[in-house]
């Protein structure tokens, strides 16, 4: 039976994850849990699955929480560090999973990856502590999930490049001009997949994959130039790895987090699934074209970040975060997003060792600068 600690279980990753302990209620037991703020679910999950700790972010959220037995802790930090627990799963929004991710690393902790952005800000220091403490960090994107099974879960030394798709999000084949106007409610009718707000407004901006860039070049010790990504509608394909030879491996499967999600717990098992089958005849056509990274500015300038290194993705991603909650908002428009992020770019300074404490001060930094911008 393998215990697991689930940071942000009322989120779209978190109650993916329920479903496969729901599933496999013999492999699997939750010790752990937490919230930021929707208690009501939080409060059922709780009745559900008994754990023995847990912890919600929001104050006034934790004063209506029904323990059912569980003990309340002070953090999401001491959470990831509590004597039980093989695996985290991090399944978190925003730099807000960064502390609680090197906590479990530290306490010797398996690593089910969904956060990006603790790679994107602090890739170098987390990377560094789980070599340190010999612990995994399986990855749960799906994109990345797809490289790892693709390259051998990650052991692979004749690999020549990799390939992220996107789906194109929302606005695929929108114009500038037709992207002027759009709102939070168009961003969030995403084609193919189902994902929280802020991974969907970045889905949309092409964020998202600059953030798997980043994200891919820590976890597969990648340089930036050698990530391509291309657009894939479908969303059939999840990645591609290509090798010294020229040869191209693809993982497809039908668009559902819960693969990822369950392959990072079973590890290195592949165990029976309750998922739909492919059905390539069903499928039918696969489609491929490159990313327009000139209406999609996003792109770029993650990429751009990714290849600086140092600080500068820690304050892109600040920046990135606030103006996707304006956007949600309705304060800013689409395009106010990049340039928001230029904007914060052109105070950082270029360096080659990071800090935690100056990632810290970074990200402060660089939300102090966007929120003034807008």
């Amino acid at each position: 039976m393998k215990e697991i600690i689930i940071l942000g279980s009322t989120g779209s990753i978190g109650r993916q994850t329920l479903d496969i302990v729901r599933d496999y209620p013999n492999m699997f037991c939750v010790v752990g849990m937490s919230c930021n703020c929707n208690i009501e679910l939080f409060n059922k999950q709780i009745a559900e699955f008994k754990p023995k700790y847990v912890y919600v972010n929001d104050k006034f959220a934790r004063e209506k929480c029904e323990l059912c037995g569980a003990v309340m802790l002070t953090s999401s930090e001491e959470l990831a560090s509590i004597e039980e627990g093989q695996i985290v799963v991090t399944a978190m929004v925003g730099i807000s999973g960064l502390m609680p991710t090197i906590a479990a690393i530290k306490a010797g902790k398996d690593i089910a990856l969904s956060n990006k952005e603790t790679l994107v800000a602090g890739g170098d220091i987390v990377m560094a502590l789980a070599k340190e403490k010999n612990v995994n960090i399986f990855p749960v994107d799906s994109e990345h999930s797809a490289i790892w099974q693709c390259s051998g879960y990650g052991k692979a030394k004749d690999i020549k490049g990799l390939i992220l798709t996107a789906s194109g999000g929302a606005f695929r084949g929108k114009s500038k001009e037709e992207l002027c106007s759009v709102k939070a409610v168009d961003a969030l009718k995403h084609p193919t997949w189902n994902m929280g707000a802020k991974v969907t407004v970045d889905s949309a901006t092409l964020m998202n994959k600059g953030l798997e860039i980043i994200e891919a070049k820590h976890l597969f010790d990648m340089p930036v130039d050698k990530i391509q990504v291309v657009i894939h509608k479908q969303s059939i394909i999840h990645s591609l790895v290509t090798y010294n030879d020229n040869s191209v491996i693809a993982q497809l499967s039908y668009p559902d987090m819960r693969l990822p999600i369950q392959l990072a717990l079973t590890y290195p098992s592949k165990i029976d699934t309750k998922l739909q089958e492919l059905n390539l005849a069903e499928v039918a056509t696969l489609t491929f074209e490159k990313p327009d990274m000139d209406t999609f500015p996003c792109l770029a300038i993650a990429k751009q970040c990714g290849a600086l290194g140092g600080y500068y993705p820690t304050l892109m991603n600040g920046a990135n975060e606030v103006a996707v909650q304006a956007f949600l908002q309705d304060k800013i428009g689409f395009y106010d997003i990049p340039r928001i992020i230029e904007k914060v770019l052109e105070k950082g300074e270029k360096t080659d060792k990071i800090t935690l404490e100056g990632v810290l001060q970074a990200d402060k930094y660089a939300r102090q600068i966007a929120k003034e911008l807008f």
